[in-house]
């Protein structure tokens, strides 16, 4: 029932934050943007979201999962709707802001309710669910949008997207209640251990591993959840419901890769292979896959187009539910609220980066190549740099949970 409220809520947080890539070209032509002003506008919310994360993190450690989830999922819903009364670029800057900040309780809260309730033989599984939520949440934007659209305007889309944090917060009312009582006694006596400050978690090279590998890997999902509708529009033509359907085809191959990289692992594991060599095994194998994405730019079909970037989001899911999986095996469940918040953070300031180089690089004259180049190559950086940081993961951090944390261990 947790894991299912979970990924409902955050399928709702990416559909809120998805709706303005795909609304693109119709919110230019009704307020005059161009590449760039768009490109300012999500950094705005990258921005927001990247100082929010380390503080995210903390403020659900410390609340707890169903308090932090009562103010996230409401606050990011209020956000959400008031686009709908956007009309100026800073008006739009605000709500955007206000909804990156919001949003920000989602991942911490999430990736803590799935290492407090499921041990780690089952992580990876559970993982990859909630992992896959999000691509439910960008498929249902590109299906259910245009119809939206169609039929009460896109400014109405924005309200009516947005309502639906709190049909959701209204069944966790009732029924999130139960979320912060874990089953399992031994990650209960964890959880009753206070929160490790944040500035102590800088200290650790796991920190710094999780921080570098989500900096490498998130530039990727950032820069494809709010540019792949855009390059469908400028590469193949596409009007809004065409792109629609592309895209559909792209998060689900996307959202399979989240339950296929979590069940692979838990096969693994099953086994006998080691915590180490199944993590970072799926890791080298997703990073792989999305080797090939450059060659995007150069195919005749939109639908072969869809096929290759729905391949590279697939391995992206994969290799980051074993992220995910990987921070619950070396921290102790108190602590993994705000490392999340941290890699979190560094994998947004990454993304800030692609999105900008990415609006200046097409207002000038240039195309796609340079960012899907740096994204092919960014997930082998990060398993070396897994690999350098933890060169061995230890055994799951439940087993542990009597040992003193130690800065550096």
């Amino acid at each position: 029932m947790v894991l299912a409220l979970v990924f409902m809520a955050s399928a709702i947080n990416y559909a809120d934050r998805q709706i303005i890539a795909l609304l693109k070209p119709l919110i230019e032509q009704d307020l005059g943007w161009d590449d760039v002003t768009y490109g300012h506008l999500v950094t705005i919310f990258q921005f927001a979201t990247a100082c929010s994360l380390i503080a995210a993190g903390w403020f659900v450690d410390r609340v707890g999962i169903r308090r932090g989830y009562q103010v996230g999922v409401g606050a990011w819903s209020l956000a959400a709707m008031a686009h709908g009364l956007a009309h100026t670029f800073g008006q739009f800057g605000f709500v955007r802001a206000a909804l990156g900040i919001a949003e920000t309780i989602n991942s911490p809260a999430a990736v803590k309710t799935v290492a407090t309730w499921f041990p780690a033989k089952q992580r990876s599984l559970a993982m990859g669910i909630a992992n896959a939520a999000p691509n439910i949440g960008a498929i249902i934007v590109p299906l259910g949008v245009p119809l939206l659209v169609v039929a009460v305007g896109w400014r109405a889309a924005f309200v009516i997207t947005g309502a639906l944090g709190f049909v959701w917060l209204a069944v966790w009312l009732v029924l999130g209640k139960r979320a912060d009582a874990p089953p399992q006694p031994v990650q209960a006596v964890a959880d009753d251990a206070p929160p490790t400050p944040w500035l102590t978690l800088l200290k650790e090279r796991r920190t710094w591993a999780i921080a570098g590998a989500k900096a490498l890997s998130d530039l990727t999902w950032g820069f494809l959840l709010f540019w792949a509708p855009d390059f469908f529009a400028r590469q193949f033509g596409l009007d809004l419901d065409e792109r629609g359907k592309r895209l559909a085809l792209v998060y689900g191959m996307a959202g399979l890769g989240a339950l296929f990289g979590g069940a692979i692992s838990n096969a693994l594991l099953g086994r006998g292979v080691s915590v180490n060599r199944a993590r970072k095994g799926v890791l080298l194998g997703a990073a792989l896959i999305v080797t090939p994405i450059p060659l995007v730019v150069g195919v005749e079909s939109s639908w072969m187009a869809a096929l290759m970037l729905g391949a590279a989001l697939a391995a992206h899911q994969a290799f980051s539910t074993n992220v995910f999986a990987f921070t619950a095996d070396i921290f102790p469940a108190r602590q993994i609220g705000s490392v999340i918040g941290i890699g979190a953070t560094a994998g947004t300031l990454a993304s800030i980066g692609i999105l900008e180089f990415a609006g200046w690089t097409l207002k000038n004259g240039g195309g796609y190549e340079p960012m899907f180049i740096l994204c092919a190559v960014s997930y082998l950086l990060a398993v070396a740099w897994i690999h350098l940081m933890v060169p061995k993961i230890p055994q799951p951090a439940e087993d542990q949970v009597s040992a003193p944390v130690v800065a550096g261990h």
